[in-house]
Order: C-alpha cells, then sequence, then structure tokens
C-alpha cells in the first residue's frame, strides 16, 4: 500500500525559458490533517490504513484521528492500524461533533487544515458545513459496487461479491450487469443459497431489496455504457479480457479486473486507496491519494529580458482592463 502510494508523490518542479524567466510549482504537504474513522455497525482498521498512509507519504507532520468508541471500548485493530500508519495523535469522539471539533479547535483537540475519512449521513454532512473553514477528502454515501460480467464466472463468486457491498449498510447499492439470462438466474439462486449463512444477512437483505439489481443487458457494449452513466464506486469487469474492455470504461472510483480481482482486495491489501467517489461522482472526482494531501504554488522569477517582454505585454493587458496600478507597475520594471 505504502509502495503503491509512494508513486503518486509529487515533487517540486521548474524550468527556465528562452528569455532566463524561471517557472515552477512548489509542492507543500499539509501542516495538520484530521481523519474520521467510523465506528458505529463495524470497526474498520482498514480505513485508518487508507487515509493515513497517504497523508504521512505526503509529508503531513501532524495527523489526528478521532474514531467513536460504542460501549467506550476502543477498537485495538483500530489502534493498532493508527499506530502502523504514523498517526500521531487520537481522540475518542465521533459523530457531527467530532468534525467540528477538527474544523474549529477545541481545548484539547487541535484546529486541522483538512479532515478526510468516511462517516453516515451526519458525519458527511458536518463535513459539507465545515468546508471552506478546511479541506475535505469528499462528501462519501453509501457503498457501491456494479458487476459487469460475461456469464463464465461461478454465480456463488458474483453473489457473494454483491454481499460484500451490500453488507456495510442497508444504503449499500449492489447491481449485477450480464448478458446472460440463465447466468443471472444461477446468481439469484446463488443468493437464496448463501444469505441465509451470512452474520450481517438481515442488512444484505434490505440492502440487495432496497437497492441492488440483477440486470439482462443486451450485449457487454450496453453494460458499459450503463456502467458509465451510474459511474459506480466500485467496478468489477468479471470477463475474460477485462484490457479489452478498459478503454471503454469512463467513470469508476476503482476498476476491478478479471475473475479473480474481487472488491474484497481492493478493499483491504491490493494497494490503490479504497476511499473511492460515491454517488456518481466518479464522473469528476478521484480516489484519495497522495495529492490529496500535498498543495501547489506556483513558482515565478522573472529575468531582465522578461522584465522586458512580459512587462509590455501584461501593461497592453492591463490597460485593456482599466487597471492603471497593474500597468504601471508592470512598465516601472520595463528597461
Amino acid at each position: 500500500m505504502r509502495d503503491y502510494h509512494q508513486k503518486q508523490k509529487q515533487d517540486t518542479w521548474t524550468y527556465t525559458e528562452d528569455n532566463g524567466t524561471l517557472l515552477g510549482q512548489k509542492i507543500t504537504p499539509l501542516d495538520r490533517v484530521g481523519l474520521y474513522v467510523p465506528g458505529g455497525k463495524a470497526a474498520y482498521p482498514s480505513s485508518v490504513l487508507m487515509n493515513a498512509i497517504p497523508a504521512k507519504v505526503a509529508g503531513v507532520e501532524e495527523l489526528i484521528m478521532v474514531v467513536p468508541t460504542p460501549n467506550g471500548i476502543a477498537n485495538s485493530l483500530v489502534l493498532a492500524a493508527a499506530y502502523i500508519a504514523g498517526v500521531n495523535k487520537v481522540f475518542t469522539v465521533g459523530g457531527a461533533q467530532a468534525v467540528a471539533a477538527l474544523a474549529y479547535g477545541t481545548e484539547t483537540i487541535p484546529k486541522v487544515d483538512k479532515i478526510v475519512g468516511p462517516g453516515n449521513i451526519y458525519v458527511a454532512t458536518a463535513k459539507r458545513a465545515v468546508f471552506g473553514q478546511v479541506g475535505i477528502d469528499m462528501i462519501a454515501g453509501p457503498s457501491e459496487i456494479l458487476i459487469i460480467c460475461d456469464g463464465k464466472t461461478d454465480p456463488d463468486w458474483i453473489a457473494m461479491d454483491l454481499f460484500s457491498q451490500a453488507e456495510h449498510d442497508e444504503d449499500a447499492q449492489s447491481i449485477l450487469l450480464c448478458p446472460d439470462a440463465e447466468f443471472i438466474s444461477q446468481v439469484e439462486v446463488s443468493i437464496a443459497k448463501l444469505l441465509p449463512t451470512m452474520d450481517r444477512k438481515d442488512i444484505i437483505a434490505t440492502a440487495l431489496k432496497d437497492r441492488g439489481a440483477l440486470i439482462q443487458t443486451k450485449d457487454m457494449d450496453e453494460a458499459i455504457a450503463i456502467s458509465n452513466q451510474i459511474a459506480p464506486e466500485h467496478l468489477e469487469l468479471s470477463v475474460e479480457d477485462p484490457q479489452t474492455m478498459l478503454d471503454g470504461i469512463k467513470h469508476a472510483g476503482a476498476i476491478f479486473m478479471g475473475r479473480n480481482t474481487c472488491e474484497a482486495i481492493g478493499d483491504y491489501c491490493a494497494g490503490p486507496n479504497h476511499v473511492l467517489p460515491t454517488s456518481g461522482t466518479a464522473r469528476f472526482s478521484s480516489p484519495l491519494g497522495v495529492y490529496d494531501f500535498q498543495k501547489k504554488s506556483s513558482l515565478i522569477m522573472v529575468s531582465d529580458e522578461g522584465a522586458n517582454t512580459l512587462g509590455e505585454i501584461a501593461a497592453t493587458l492591463a490597460d485593456g482592463e482599466g487597471l492603471q496600478a497593474h500597468a504601471k507597475s508592470a512598465r516601472y520594471r520595463i528597461k
């Protein structure tokens, strides 16, 4: 996971134009970041790793974690993940009030520059409310999986992959797109067979009933078109040669390619981040990454020659906009 995110790290760069003017970007890590870790229906040590590791790779000096502790008991796996990932401070508080504490600071919890991490509707709404006071990663909605299958994968595998997102909560979305009607029937049989064996069967059943769908498409091209319209958080291409489909996929948070690549592996340990855009926002958003914890400053150092050529251009444009001080400021430097 750390190796994968290390490849995303950006460094300061510069170049010099023919007239001697230096241009570039300075890359700077954020000073302090707040990490919200959910702890309601389940504990998520993997979320600690997925949020903290890219922050530390980026160079964030201080990482503040907040986590709810039902019944006053801190989850040992969550704390272990925080230690491994390099979290600096942990506060046992959750909900919207934890987001507010990170955004504005309290006597004990320091104010942060950005808040990351998933949560329920109250946490998501609080993050939306404090955006502008601090940065946020995204407004995360319920979990989603969309599977495009050619009808040749073990139907039990597909059923369990649908369960893997449905078990998160009742609002999770699990969709199968396949042109093979017989295979869809086999998946229905697998769902009926496997559901009673699941510890979270009531949550899964509700999610599948309210937000699940098994859809027969005309062909694989139609399946791709539907997927692009939905822009799912997780997209599985459970087909023989997924790379031939890749060019057609435009909108997805993460793409799991091939029959062996279940979403669960990506959730935990494949390397890429599992904090992904939901609710169709994959049309314009990206997975959480090192770039979310770095900011850019433009670098400009004008040479003597550049002051002459660029100064005249700037002054002319400023004259056109009626900004006299801009024009004079540029012309003062023309030799």
